[in-house]
């Protein structure tokens, strides 16, 4: 009997009569047609050969196990081996490409090789560039470190230049300089680890000083049209506003009644200043009045001689002003003083004494006052009033009472 495999063969009956070799089916091999051929496996749930189907290019032999699985090349996997393995990329007709990731990944794109998941903050196809922000340090062990750009003063990203050994900001924001954006530009100042623009009311110059204001108190240098003040926004002394409330103009003294010009000429100088002639010619001799106002041929000179000549009128006058006050209170009280003497003198009772041998006579020309004292009529110290209204006059021969 042939006895071929009802599963492999073509016929189970009919075999060769000389070997006894039954035909078998594609994919089986044997005398009875019971095995599978080379690539191909026995699967467990029919029981049949199926074909293993392993990719030439990425397996390494036509045959697979039990389950199917072929033999796979170095980067290459899955069940067939059609497939490149992390780490591998670009399959083949030989194998697959290991992935080209600078060590800064394991994995990549299995067709187009880019990189996937950079690590130590890298970035790139081939994780080849540091992220925004980072820069490639000389150290290989943290090949992108952080920038020290404060993303508040600038764009955050640096790097470095040829020859240097610190990293550099790219671009520091407005108000910011340095290598870092760390420190305040012309025009501003630190306020709270924040630069912000001066603030000096358009009365300074910066081509004089470029600073403008103090970089760490805000206050600015060099005011000019006649300004002062932190933020130049007042007039220095000798100066007010004028009525628009914009420049700085020079303050004009008004002159007192009967002035005369006083006026001082030198080369180069139109300056006049005006004084009370009345008032120089009687506190100041010609010695002082050079010695305090001095004639300069400078511009200077003639307005350091305007300035003390105005203080040194403003004192005179102020003097005057106090002296004249001081005499017409003393005067107001000197009169007030003298009526009243005069008052008191008019009101005062008058009494008249008649003595005589027998009895005196005692009569008051002022009988309007009730409550007059008669003891400050008496001048004699040894007179007295007694407490019921007697008087009592006493002369060296009599004792008179009343």
């Amino acid at each position: 009997l042939c006895n071929c495999s009802a599963v492999g063969s073509t016929s189970a009956s009919e075999c060769n009569s000389t070997t006894g070799q039954c035909p078998c089916l594609e994919g089986y091999v044997g005398l009875r047609c019971e095995s599978c051929a080379e690539g191909f496996y026995l699967e467990p749930s029919s029981q049949r050969c199926r074909p293993c189907g392993c990719s030439p290019a990425g397996s390494s032999s036509a045959q697979c196990d039990g389950s199917g699985k072929c033999q796979c090349k170095v980067g290459v996997t899955d069940l067939k081996c059609d497939r490149c393995s992390d780490g591998y990329y670009r399959f083949n007709e030989t194998t697959c490409e290991p992935c080209q990731c600078n060590n800064h990944s394991k994995t990549c794109d299995s067709f187009t090789g880019t990189c996937l998941h950079c690590q130590e903050n890298t970035e790139g196809n081939h994780c080849e560039f540091c992220k925004e922000g980072f820069y490639r340090s000389a150290d290989p062990a943290h090949a992108c470190q952080r920038c020290p750009c404060s993303t508040v003063a600038s764009t955050g990203t640096c790097r470095i230049q040829p020859g240097e050994t610190a990293p550099r900001c790219d671009k520091c924001k407005t108000g910011y300089t340095g290598l870092n954006c760390n420190q305040c530009d012309n025009g501003y100042y630190n306020s709270d680890s924040i630069c912000v623009r001066c603030k000096c009311n358009g009365n300074v110059d910066p081509a004089r000083s470029p600073s403008v204001c103090q970089p760490e108190s805000g206050e600015c240098i060099g005011c000019l049209y006649h300004t002062a003040g932190f933020h130049c926004e007042e007039c220095e002394d000798g100066y007010v506003r004028d009525p628009e409330g914009i420049n700085c103009t020079k303050k004009e003294a008004t002159p007192g009644p009967e002035t005369r010009e006083f006026t001082t000429s030198a080369p180069n100088v139109s300056k006049a200043t005006s004084f009370s002639t009345a008032v120089i010619n009687s506190t100041l001799s010609p010695t002082t009045i050079q010695t305090i106002f001095p004639l300069s041929s400078s511009d200077n000179s003639t307005s350091a001689f305007a300035d003390v000549s105005w203080t040194q009128f403003n004192i005179i006058i102020l003097t005057v002003i106090i002296i004249v006050v001081v005499l017409l209170m003393g005067f107001v009280g000197a009169v007030y003083m003298y009526r009243e003497y005069q008052n008191r003198k008019l009101n005062a009772p008058f009494w008249t004494i008649e003595l005589k041998e027998d009895n005196i006579s005692f009569s008051s020309y002022h009988d309007s006052i009730p409550n007059a004292d008669v003891s400050g009529l008496l001048e004699d110290d040894g007179n007295e009033v007694a407490p019921n209204g007697q008087l009592t006059l006493t002369t060296p021969m009599h004792n008179y009472k009343a």
